[in-house]
């Protein structure tokens, strides 16, 4: 029987989180994500009429089309993505998250961040690593096709709508996570 060291674990889980992340240096990485983002876009219009309702009033989308998280008891969440202002990518994202607690498992999901007033846009946009905290309302999806829209959520600085999870973990939540501007 193998005995491994709090320190061994930690460490092989971090390099295997690396090794699945491709940083994208030398790729196609714009083009990747672009493509990801109108694919999420088009989907959310199509499937959610809600959800396009407040896509048309916001300032400013954030699109992660693909978010991997996964957790032993140390787990984390990795993702990339763009923001859109009139439907123009502007600049580019990662979304990344850790945890520990009780948790196995792996999942996959979409996200979207979209931002309905100039002041939720511009600290966004101003922050080396903005992080997403009690100002995000949540509309999740409802039997595919309502939003989970709200007073509450219809009138927030910031919406975000969690869409598309497959895998073996229960719920997401994006409070902690870190968004960091990237050049693909």
């Amino acid at each position: 029987m193998m005995n491994f060291s709090r320190r061994e674990l930690v460490l092989g889980g971090a390099a295997l989180g690396l090794a699945s992340c491709g940083n994208g240096v030398g790729s196609r990485g714009g083009a990747t994500i672009d493509a990801r983002v109108d694919a999420t876009r088009d989907y959310m219009r199509a499937n959610f009429p809600d959800a396009a309702a407040n896509m048309g009033r916001a300032l400013g989308i954030l699109y992660m089309p693909l978010v991997t998280e996964a957790g032993f008891i140390f787990g984390g969440a990795y993702g990339r993505g763009a923001l859109r202002i009139n439907d123009v990518t502007v600049d580019y994202y990662t979304a990344a998250q850790a945890s520990w607690g009780l948790q196995a498992g792996a999942q996959q999901y979409a996200h979207v961040l979209l931002f309905m007033t100039p002041d939720a846009l511009a600290n966004f946009r101003a922050s080396p690593g903005w992080t997403a905290g009690a100002d995000v309302q949540y509309a999740f999806p409802d039997g595919g096709k309502s939003a989970g829209l709200s007073t509450a959520t219809a009138t927030a600085p910031v919406i975000a709508y969690v869409f598309g999870q497959a895998g073996i973990i229960a719920g997401v939540s994006l409070k902690g996570t870190k968004y960091t501007r990237i050049i693909p």
